[in-house]
């Protein structure tokens, strides 16, 4: 009898193992993603810390089609983690002046690509996908993350309220004043990286 239950135990540790694999195996790729838009070169060691928090909590896991929202929610509070040793408070002075900047003036009254008949276009063209990373890296996390969730990787606002646990209003609230952060950190960013000086593709 001890020997049927050791082996039982042993297909049951085999069945998990590979069920966990099969949930992982299709979601890497947009884990690394999203964790490279949050922490940037940490984003391997926080989808590491994921997987191994993950697998110790793959018995909590009752309904197989959430898998991948349940795993970008534990990698999520792994990069929070992360984000959290180098944190910085929002500047308030920061963002009162993000919030009265528009970057769709700014760039018509700058005209930083004199022979364009798009500029707006020629100026979001001239940011790889680093670079997109690289502007949201300066936002303070608690604007990175919603920014990340909603407008990245395609989660509803409410969705994102559920994973970050805050009320829906402060979701929405965060959206608003990371849109600002970010639109005045694209120009600025532009600035310091001679994006600006560059023919019009």
């Amino acid at each position: 009898m001890p020997v049927q239950i050791a082996e039982a135990d042993r297909t049951e540790r085999a069945d998990r193992r590979e069920a966990f694999r099969g949930l992982v195996c299709g979601q890497l790729p947009r884990l690394y993603w999203v964790a490279r838009a949050l922490v940037g070169d940490d984003a391997e060691d926080a989808v590491q810390d994921c997987m191994v928090k993950a697998f110790e909590k793959f018995d909590q896991l009752k309904n197989p089609e959430a898998g991948a929202a349940w795993l970008r929610s534990i990698l999520v509070n792994c990069c929070r983690d992360r984000l959290r040793v180098t944190a910085r408070q929002p500047d308030s002075v920061e963002f009162e002046e993000a919030e009265n900047f528009s970057l769709f003036r700014k760039i018509a009254y700058e005209d930083p690509f004199p022979y364009s008949d798009s500029l707006h276009l020629d100026f979001l063209h001239e940011f790889g996908r680093e670079d997109v990373h690289a502007v949201l890296r300066r936002l303070p996390e608690l604007y990175r993350v919603p920014l990340v969730l909603v407008y990245m990787d395609g989660f509803l606002a409410r969705e994102t309220a559920a994973i970050l646990h805050v009320p829906l209003g402060t979701v929405l609230a965060r959206l608003h004043r990371g849109r600002k952060l970010f639109e005045r950190q694209m120009w600025d960013y532009a600035q310091e990286n001679g994006l600006l000086n560059e023919v019009p593709r």
